[in-house]
């Protein structure tokens, strides 16, 4: 009789990791004690900044790196106790470029498979060259491949032994739109088939787009994790924009309470807590002020805001490349 599948595609419990000393150098930690769980076909994301010991643990769960401490089991298995089977449950897209310029595309894919053990006949590598958008590229040399080109196959790469968990390593770094956007199609495709989607990323929007679930890493440590729409509900803020008949140049007196402020544009930026004052109670003070509205927008608080007060740090922004 078939196994059930576990609840968690990962459970992590008292990860540590010391990376040690050379000459005088100290030892460094680089994770404390971390406990995580990622529910099987979630898609969860993993943020911090650099240096939070994200891709530490990342290389974990890869086999790359030893761990000093704690039990990590993927799919349900122990990584220590069945390591070779454990590797085989996770498909990992490292942020590197790590290809053989010499292969091909569906070289590289076939070579892939074997090391995994799986049979010629249950190879899929047309399926992962059509899905990721090289089959026109299939027998091109690696090095002739355009930067994007060349991530799109290491997704397939990490997708050749039909792995129920992948991890995605900052993906999406350096890419131009159209790549990010037909890869997260991808990604939503697999999630949908029951693929359990673990995502690191610095561009906050994406996460917060894509992701149910999130944990923030900062300093080897998580300092928080939760379903994304928990995370948001954390900040208490908002603002309210209003646009008056003329651009305003400071902000009315009766309004001035140190939570106003006047942008660029000549609008006028209330900020308020959303538990404590309804947005009619700012409309009315904003009419008692003598402003006459003509537009006003209400903005919510963003993961970039928690993210920023968790850890200090800012976020990186959306970009696009050509």
């Amino acid at each position: 009789m078939a196994l059930a599948p576990p609840s968690h595609a990962l459970s992590i419990r008292g990860l540590g990791k010391v990376y040690r000393g050379t000459g005088r150098q100290p030892d460094k930690r680089a994770l404390h004690a971390v406990d995580l769980t990622v529910p099987r076909g979630s898609c969860f994301g993993l943020l911090g900044p650099n240096g939070a010991g994200k891709s530490t643990m990342i290389n974990i769960l890869a086999g790359l790196v030893n761990k000093s401490e704690g039990k990590v089991e993927i799919f349900g298995i122990d990584l220590d106790e069945r390591p070779r089977l454990a590797r085989r449950a996770i498909g990992v897209v490292p942020q590197e470029l790590n290809l053989d310029a010499f292969f091909t595309p569906r070289e590289a894919l076939d070579l892939q498979a074997g090391l995994y053990g799986v049979p010629a006949r249950e190879r899929i590598t047309d399926e992962l060259l059509q899905a990721v958008g090289l089959a026109d590229k299939a027998d091109a040399y690696a090095r002739t491949l355009s930067g994007g080109m060349r991530r799109r196959l290491l997704v397939a790469k990490a997708l050749v032994h039909r792995p129920p968990v992948v991890v995605l390593d900052e993906p999406t770094a350096g890419v131009d739109v159209e790549l990010r956007r037909s890869l997260w199609r991808y990604m939503r495709e697999l999630n949908e088939q029951g693929v359990t989607i673990v995502l690191t990323t610095h561009y906050l929007e994406e996460a917060q787009q894509l992701c149910d679930r999130i944990a923030i890493v900062d300093r080897g440590r998580v300092v928080a994790c939760d379903t994304t729409g928990a995370l948001l509900q954390r900040l208490d803020e908002k603002c309210l924009i209003v646009r008056a008949d003329q651009p305003m140049r400071a902000v009315p007196p009766s309004l001035d309470d140190g939570q106003a402020a006047v942008d660029a544009e000549g609008r006028l930026v209330l900020r308020y807590r959303r538990s404590t004052v309804r947005v009619e109670q700012l409309l009315d003070r904003v009419r008692a002020a003598g402003v006459t509205i003509v537009d006003l927008t209400t903005q919510e608080a963003d993961l970039e805001d928690l993210f920023v007060r968790l850890t200090g740090h800012a976020a990186e922004p959306m970009t696009s490349t050509a």
